[in-house]
């Protein structure tokens, strides 16, 4: 607990941890407030479904999370890349050695700590993305809906939950990456690398892909359900199940850490 307090107070310093969280509300304000431009400019009395979409509620709800899902899973990579490398190359992992740290407790802690930061951001963005659909609608010109509506707020906690769980998988790639190049640039590098490799390794492994982690992590989250076929994600002939791809996430998660931590514990610290 004293290892992952520190760490959560370091974290909370660091520019990457706010510049994450910018990027991610920055984008989401950039994009809503482009379209809302965009509609209200457009022909008098038109209005195109996915605007009406984005901008009424309940619906609006779920477009927001499909976008911090979407985005999140690459930050989340490139933000536990930078972590986990820091360590080595700031010597931070080093000192904790010396001092006589488990170096089990103390991988398993800093990890700990960026998942707890990244359930903040998901809850920081999520508030301020409400807000910003709020204004965007109304520069568009669109009603606002129902922002009271139950069947989709009753099941929007446990959607919450699951974007975070996924995202803070995706984390864990990039935390082991990192771990085992030892180095911040390598971790990002492979990290951005595996991302966008596994989206077009669908043309190659279209039946093993969905195993992927990224893939995986899509599919467990289910929007499209909740919006009526608004929004889908991981749709698809022999997709996983949000049931099936929440095991995968869990294997994946666990499966990255325990290569963290395995590696850590018997790799030569330079002194």
């Amino acid at each position: 607990m004293r290892i992952f307090s520190a760490t959560l107070r370091k974290l909370v310093r660091r520019p990457a941890t706010w510049v994450t969280l910018g990027l991610m509300v920055g984008l989401l304000a950039l994009i809503l407030l482009v379209l809302a431009v965009t509609t209200r400019e457009g022909p008098a009395g038109i209005r195109r479904p996915m605007e009406l979409l984005l901008f009424t509620f309940p619906t609006a709800y779920l477009f927001i999370l499909e976008f911090i899902l979407s985005l999140g899973g690459l930050l989340s990579v490139l933000y536990a890349a930078s972590v986990a490398g820091s360590e080595w190359g700031w010597g931070t992992l080093k000192a904790a050695v010396a001092r006589g740290e488990s170096r089990w407790r103390y991988s398993l802690a800093t990890f700990a700590a960026v998942a707890v930061l990244l359930g903040a951001g998901i809850a920081v963005a999520y508030t301020l993305g409400v807000g910003l659909d709020l204004l965007a609608g109304r520069i568009a010109g669109v009603d606002a809906g129902d922002l009271g509506d139950a069947s989709v707020l009753g099941k929007l906690p446990e959607q919450m939950v699951r974007t975070w769980l996924v995202i803070v998988e995706q984390a864990a790639i990039g935390f082991a990456i990192a771990t085992v190049a030892r180095s911040q640039l390598a971790g990002i590098g492979v990290g951005i690398g595996l991302y966008f490799g596994e989206q077009f390794a669908t043309i190659f492994l279209p039946d093993q892909v969905r195993y992927l982690p990224f893939h995986a992590a899509n599919a467990a989250v289910d929007l499209g359900a909740a919006a009526g076929g608004a929004a889908t994600r991981g749709a698809g002939t022999g997709a996983l199940t949000p049931e099936e791809a929440l095991l995968a996430v869990a294997a994946w998660l666990i499966g990255a850490l325990l290569l963290s931590c395995l590696f850590t514990d018997r790799s030569e610290i330079p002194g």
